[in-house]
């Protein structure tokens, strides 16, 4: 990456031909700030604690905040687009708003499925229906609590051991509720939660009309309980030196018995796989042995349950409004329920996502904004292999393989090289349970088919139209969709120091991933290898535990705590991220000093701009939810990790005595 060039805003409009209009920046929102409260006392309510006054959040969402808001703008271009469109999207749309043709079909889509679990008669159909309801639904790389409702879940990406080619993985699966600890913990709120769950499970099996509803309901739970207690915890998922378990076929039953492993891929359709990658070998040991031990009718009404809950949104209102009142009423605290139109445009980007995304980015991403990110990608990509010459516990192996890494990696910016192709997929524009089911089984077959090949390390994992951005490790590649490009993430008309501290920092987080705690133990090629000495590991190692305490001692409630570990990745890419981005701005200036904009100076700038885009209220639910089950921290305290860099006392005269202050000793560099 020596031979990259170091770019201003001024170069950047020579090529591109247009300009920021210097009468017009969108910069700091001064109405979004609370002056009152000093920087270095809580910097997250200083540069948000306006907008935090004054907003609430809207009634159909648990949460609200730059991104939430971002979501909703590009829901509602997509619902535009799709109110237009001709062919498979449109139709696919279409018969999912059309909520009296659902009503009127009744249980009719459902039926088939369900009397194929009512006629299972033995421990080998079981397995044999066990392995049907498999589904390609999960990315342990980018979903570290892997949640499935499936038995087992099914990835298909690079190999561990070879990344040149497509490999299958099994995971742990089997909980309809968020995550275990929704199971195992026995606080008063948990056991509300439980209940909860028991009567929503009761009133689907009424709602279908299948007798016993109610001791039906109690066996699924009792079952799952214990499928939670067979599962490995979120924090072991996340070690992927754990997850590299190939089995062979034959294996299958020596390791895990207890299920008819032969009669499971069957069902699934992969009995022609000659190797699995197994990522949490001890849960699926223990989840094969529930299969033999637990009663056949347990497991049947655990089948029936969790068809009728997959297929919740597209059958009659009764079942659809029960799903919202526990998932999103009870769960995350949201009290209204989204509008029939923004559920369509969220399936229909589920099982078109690149027909879909062909049409945003052809009306929303210009090749202009796509030319100005990728000149940031550059510079922070520079950045980054600067910063790695500076650190002097590397070992120049060590060193010289990090390089490599950021030298082969792929970046792509707003949409995918090349489109996905969905022949052969039949939509029906009045049958909205058929099209995500034949949707669902698609994309399975895609996936299945794709085993053993060569991997393409341009694919996409995100569509245009997602509000997100991805490391994918074991491609080494990163995507920025084009919906997540826009204000307050990326400005055309914003200042260098508002982009790079806003957009710059996600860009730097996401190439930080590639050497965080999970990152870090694939190579340049994607592959799972140790490329580092032991004494570099163990530096990496005890700084990482020391950002990790850090996040520890954040507390959003007084019974709950933030779990550091947990969530090291996230803070290991947001610490080195900043840190990139904050560098990468500084050199494009080229010596000369940023514009000072409505009083406040280009680091200023820099620093509120990242407060500003990871702004965010949560219902209280909701918050406790993301606490327990998600690998990221709480946008408040994501914010402070401006705590550990020297640029941010100095930008807003931060000293000691401030309650955010931590002394030069304690700020953490991770990279």
């Amino acid at each position: 990456m020596k031979g990259c060039i170091l770019l201003s805003a001024a170069s950047l409009t020579l090529s591109l031909g247009f300009a920021i209009a210097a009468d017009a920046p969108h910069n700091i929102d001064k109405a979004a700030m609370d002056t009152s409260i000093r920087p270095g006392d809580d910097f997250y309510a200083y540069a948000n604690g306006g907008w935090l006054k004054r907003v609430q959040i809207p009634a159909d969402q648990a949460a609200w905040g730059a991104v939430p808001e971002l979501r909703q703008q590009a829901l509602k271009r997509t619902r535009g687009l799709l109110e237009s469109a001709k062919g498979q999207a449109g139709d696919f749309y279409a018969a999912y708003m059309d909520e009296a043709g659902i009503e009127r079909r009744g249980l009719v889509p459902i039926k088939p499925q369900l009397e194929r679990i009512a006629a299972v008669s033995d421990k080998t159909a079981l397995a044999r229906a066990l392995g049907m309801s498999l589904r390609a639904d999960v990315d342990p790389m980018n979903d570290t609590n892997f949640h499935t409702d499936n038995l087992f879940g099914l990835w298909t990406g690079p190999g561990f051991d070879d990344s040149a080619h497509y490999a299958a993985y099994l995971l742990q699966g089997g909980l309809a509720m968020p995550g275990r600890d929704y199971y195992l913990e026995s606080s008063v709120r948990m056991k509300a939660n439980q209940s909860a769950y028991r009567a929503y499970i009761s009133t689907l099996f009424k709602a279908a009309g299948i007798a016993d509803a109610e001791a039906k309901a109690r066996a699924v739970y009792d079952l799952e309980y214990k499928i939670a207690k067979a599962q490995v915890s979120m924090v072991e998922s996340q070690e992927v030196t754990k997850a590299n378990n190939p089995w062979a076929g034959e294996k299958f039953g020596r390791e895990a018995p207890g299920l008819d492993w032969d009669a499971f891929f069957a069902g699934a359709e992969l009995n022609k796989t000659q190797t699995f990658i197994v990522w949490q070998a001890p849960a699926v040991r223990r989840l094969a042995g529930l299969v033999g031990s637990e009663p056949l009718e347990s497991w049947k009404a655990f089948l029936a349950f969790h068809a009728l809950n997959h297929a919740a949104p597209v059958l009659p209102k009764t079942l659809a409004d029960a799903q919202f009142d526990f998932y999103e009423k009870t769960l995350s605290g949201t009290p209204q329920q989204s509008a029939r139109w923004k559920r369509a445009v969220g399936a229909t980007n589920a099982s078109l996502g690149d027909s879909v995304g062909r049409l945003y980015a052809g009306r929303y991403f210009s090749p202009q904004t796509k030319a100005r990110v990728q000149v940031m990608v550059k510079n922070i990509i520079v950045a980054f292999d600067r910063r790695l010459d500076k650190l002097d516990w590397l070992a120049p192996a060590t060193r010289a393989e990090a390089k490599r890494k950021l030298k082969v990696l792929y970046v792509g910016i707003g949409y995918p090289e090349h489109w996905r192709d969905y022949a052969g997929l039949s939509i029906v524009r009045d049958d909205a349970a058929g099209n995500v089911a034949r949707a669902e089984a698609f994309e399975y077959h895609r996936q299945l088919a794709r085993i053993g090949k060569p991997v393409d390390r341009t694919e996409w994992s995100m569509t245009p139209q997602t509000v997100n951005a991805v490391n994918l490790p074991l491609q080494n590649a990163l995507n920025f969709p084009a919906a997540y490009l826009e204000p307050p993430n990326f400005d055309p008309k914003a200042t260098d120091a508002f982009n790079y501290g806003a957009i710059g920092s996600t860009i730097g987080h996401e190439i930080s991933h590639s050497f965080d705690n999970q990152g870090s133990a694939f190579d340049s090629t994607g592959a799972l290898r140790n490329w580092w000495t032991r004494a570099d590991f163990r530096h990496f190692d005890s700084t990482a535990k020391a950002l990790a305490a850090q996040f520890d001692a954040y507390r959003p409630f007084p019974d709950l705590a933030v779990n550091g570990t947990q969530t090291l990745g996230e803070n290991i890419a947001d610490n080195a991220g900043l840190t990139a981005a904050y560098e990468a701005w500084k050199a494009s200036l080229q010596g000369k000093a940023a514009p000072v904009v409505d009083g406040f100076s280009g680091d200023q700038q820099f620093f509120l701009a990242n407060a500003g885009k990871s702004r965010g209220k949560l219902r209280d639910a909701m918050l406790r939810r993301i606490v327990l089950t998600n690998e990221h921290a709480p946008p408040q305290y994501r914010a402070l990790e401006v705590r550990n860099l020297d640029g941010w006392y100095a930008a807003f005269d931060v000293r000691p005595g401030q309650k955010q202050f931590l002394a030069p000793d304690k700020r953490v560099h991770v990279w």
